[in-house]
């Protein structure tokens, strides 16, 4: 686990990726690209228009780059800090701050990459990620980021509890537009309000409550401090997820009273106990002795 701050200053607890994950995380992004590279080398070889070896080759030089740099740069890019390696293994490319991954950033890990894993066999990424406490690798250094597994356990505190003079209010929220990164920095937030000084917390709170101002509606009444209204959201969206899970679950009741029917093929017939009607079982007797050859019943 790690601490990391976020552009609001709050501080919040990421499991860093370790080095085997990150490793197999770049073995699926190396097989995708080793099959894209493939591909190319089989339609510029093959194709009847490149008749000059010196286009192809340049062709040859300029798919190289494409494929293994512009691969994690647009990836990375638009799924906001994932590879389909990272995304198969739970694994994200943040900022030092928290923030997702930019361009910029992402253009600098892939050339960094580039240098440091494919021209030097992996060898200084691996050295780096061992020396550094967050597992950086040195396009991480250079690009001011950090590889975070959000399959990781997380420090959860307890859930915030509704002020009782803001449960009529919070009922008419709309909370749909709210983000998930917003709701965790709001209750990490919360959780560690005490652990700050007046201002800080005052601040902090002041500035988480004015993002989530603007998407949710309505506002709140005059004069409720930040930490109440942030604790009344999140309270509110808390009592919505469960109401929600008890009616999926009394649904689901409600069209299995008696569970799931029991059924019984050609080769299994009905048990006994079901067979038999109402009443108690008829007496059983003991069936007679077989008769001897000489026709005489042997003695009880």
């Amino acid at each position: 686990m790690s601490d990391l701050v976020t552009g609001d200053a709050v501080v919040v607890d990421v499991q860093t990726a370790q080095l085997p994950v990150r490793v197999a995380a770049f073995l699926i992004d190396l097989l995708v690209q080793a099959v894209a590279m493939t591909l190319v080398v089989l339609v510029v070889t093959n194709s009847t228009t490149v008749a000059d070896s010196s286009l192809a080759q340049a062709l040859l030089i300029l798919f190289v780059v494409l494929v293994f740099v512009g691969y994690p740069v647009l990836t990375e890019t638009l799924t906001r800090g994932r590879t389909l390696g990272k995304l198969a293994l739970g694994l994200r490319v943040v900022g030092d701050d928290g923030g997702p991954e930019l361009f910029r950033q992402a253009l600098f890990r892939a050339l960094a990459g580039f240098v440091e894993i494919y021209a030097f066999s992996g060898g200084p990424a691996v050295i780096c990620s061992l020396v550094s406490a967050k597992g950086k690798r040195l396009g991480d250094v250079f690009a001011g980021t950090m590889v975070i597994s959000e399959r990781g356990p997380r420090a959860v505190g307890p859930p915030p509890q509704m002020p009782p003079q803001l449960a009529g209010w919070a009922a008419t929220l709309e909370l749909s537009q709210l983000p998930e990164d917003l709701i965790h920095t709001a209750r990490q937030y919360l959780t560690r309000r005490d652990d700050l000084s007046p201002a800080a917390e005052h601040e902090m709170g002041a500035r988480i409550a004015a993002r989530t101002i603007a998407l949710v509606s309505p506002p709140p009444p005059p004069g409720v401090p930040p930490h109440a209204y942030l604790s009344a959201v999140l309270a509110e969206r808390r009592r919505r997820h469960l109401d929600r899970l008890l009616r999926r679950a009394a649904a689901r009741s409600a069209a299995h009273p008696h569970g799931p029917a029991r059924s019984y093929g050609p080769a299994q017939p009905y048990p006994a106990v079901f067979a038999q009607p109402d009443g108690p079982a008829p007496p059983r007797t003991a069936a007679p002795p077989p008769a001897s050859p000489g026709g005489f019943a042997p003695p009880l």
